[in-house]
């Protein structure tokens, strides 16, 4: 999870840089990617307690104050706190107190007295903290890189399971449930994986969730997931074709995929504006007149949330900060051919790019 060191320096950053200052000496915030970016307050979802969640008082002289219910995980023991208040609600002896919604509530409003939550869309400062927190989050600390490089190896793990494993008469349920097995062994916990599991025949389907269609044989399937621990995933691609040789049209599809992204990662640096990146990717495509085929962004921020800033898009208005994590995403959808879609992660550094992802692109 987050470091004690990690979060202190995430809230100073915040505080230094909140414009206006708040009117009083604190903040109370509940948004959950809030509360595991600035105290690594994380709800694990496989439990009793997912989607419940706790407050956070931020003091502006560095105190910080958590308070939850009872019922929560283990992993709520994680958050790094000054101080933590824990709030009876049902002790398995007595009826709880009261819906498990307003659970906390209470301590943090014991008055009734029109209590502000300072993240809440509504509030007159939500859209202050929310958009300062947003800025802060592109550029990711060291402890946010380490948990993202174990969500990079599950994901790895999963994809090299596909590559060994992947066979006509399979569902592209078999295929996740093999999938989120693989990074579940290698992560060495109970992990959310998300994404497209799908055959893809061309522009008609581009991916989807898993269902109990059946592989066949020359199918072009499109696996593009990630692996969430702590809140923070991960978020790469690649397709493979089942259970023959792909066709000669199948691999220029993947050349000229890959062609784009060798261009797009050339454009990888702190300061390059995201327009350029997206050119560089669609400019392969446009060259071999296939640019009508690629109908999505070349890329996007990757952290917390998925997709998030940058945007590597056609209308694209940002540029690169070191520290940013994005992926590169190209894709070609062509009815009679198939689907493709290829996909790596990448840590933006001054002079160039660190590749976070290391499992292999290829059509087998």
């Amino acid at each position: 999870m987050l470091t004690a060191e990690g979060c202190k320096q995430r809230r100073q950053r915040f505080w230094a840089r909140l414009d206006p200052k708040p009117d009083g000496e604190y903040l109370l915030l509940f948004d959950p990617i809030h509360l595991m970016y600035l105290a690594s307050f994380f709800v694990d979802p496989f439990s009793l307690g997912g989607g419940f969640r706790g407050y956070l008082l931020l003091r502006n002289d560095g105190y910080t104050k958590l308070i939850h219910e009872n019922r929560l995980p283990h992993s709520v023991d994680e958050a790094h706190v000054d101080e933590r208040r824990v709030v009876p609600w049902y002790d398995s002896q007595s009826p709880a107190v009261g819906p498990r919604q307003l659970a906390g509530l209470e301590a943090v409003n014991p008055h009734g007295s029109g209590l502000r939550i300072h993240d809440r869309v509504g509030d007159p400062y939500a859209e202050t903290v929310i958009r300062t927190l947003a800025e802060l989050r592109r550029r990711k600390d060291p402890d946010e890189i380490t948990l993202l490089r174990r969500c990079m190896s599950a994901t790895d793990a999963g994809h090299a399971w596909a590559r060994a494993n992947i066979k006509p008469g399979m569902t592209e349920l078999d295929v996740y449930r093999g999938v989120n097995g693989a990074c579940i062994a290698d992560a060495g916990q109970a992990v959310i994986v998300y994404g497209d599991f799908a055959v893809s025949p061309g522009p008609e389907r581009r991916g989807g969730s898993p269902t109990n269609r059946v592989l066949e044989p020359g199918d072009m399937f499109i696996l593009d997931y990630s692996v969430v621990i702590g809140g923070y995933r991960s978020d790469f691609t690649n397709t493979l074709v089942v259970g023959k040789p792909s066709t000669p049209d199948q691999q220029r599809l993947c050349d000229l995929c890959l062609a784009a992204m060798a261009a797009g990662e050339k454009e990888l640096r702190a300061g390059a504006e995201c327009i350029n990146v997206y050119g560089a990717v669609s400019s392969v495509f446009e060259r071999a007149g296939v640019a009508e085929h690629f109908p999505h962004h070349a890329g996007h921020g990757l952290g917390l949330t998925h997709p998030e800033a940058p945007y590597l898009v056609r209308h694209a208005d940002e540029s690169l900060l070191a520290g940013d994590v994005v992926t590169l995403e190209p894709g070609l959808y062509i009815t009679g051919i198939g689907g493709i879609r290829i996909e790596h992660n990448y840590l933006i550094t001054e002079n160039g790019y660190e590749r976070l992802s290391n499992h292999v692109i290829a059509l087998k």
